[in-house]
């Protein structure tokens, strides 16, 4: 109940054997038929990401730099997510991935965020395959997800849920 999403982050990166950890809680996910249908991708460099926003700018020119960095939070790690979809319930699997991610990362004082955002600028953008490239995703996998994650500079409140959307049915 107290994970929340993350949107300022400190100017330092999660250490290697801690995302190590993150990581292999994130992949012990539930997945269908356990075909672990997802690849994941990290960058903890800032030079590669720096990179990876430039390539993005280049294939989006209508969108300010800026705005494309903006789309990753300023998160110091980022955890591309790709999906195989042969698989109908692929989706499903990177779902489940990216929040076990997500709340181990939280319980190790690491701040999260998902993101669709970058999936937008670069999927189906034959100007931003240099990115894809990078990522180095296995044929035929679609590059579906973000997680960005680092330290948080901020503890933001829960917003309101609606519980009518609940219902159970006797």
């Amino acid at each position: 109940m107290s994970r929340r999403s993350i949107r300022a982050y400190k100017p330092c990166t999660v250490a290697r054997d801690t995302m190590q950890t993150i990581l292999e809680c994130g992949i012990n996910a539930p997945s269908g038929m356990n075909r672990q249908s997802w690849e994941v991708r990290v960058v903890d460099n800032p030079e590669v990401m720096t990179e990876i926003v430039q390539l993005m700018a280049a294939g989006n020119p209508d969108m300010k730099a800026e705005a494309v960095k903006g789309c990753f939070r300023d998160a110091p790690v980022m955890v591309f997510l790709a999906r195989d979809p042969s698989y109908p319930f692929s989706a499903y699997d990177v779902g489940l991935l990216s929040e076990n991610i997500m709340l181990s990362a939280w319980s190790m004082g690491v701040g999260s965020i998902c993101l669709g955002m970058p999936v937008r600028f670069i999927q189906g953008n034959e100007a931003c395959t240099p990115v894809l490239e990078k990522l180095g995703f296995s044929e035929g996998y679609e590059f579906c997800l973000c997680v960005g994650l680092g330290y948080a500079l901020e503890d933001p409140d829960a917003k309101p849920r609606d519980m009518s959307k609940v219902k159970f049915i006797d």
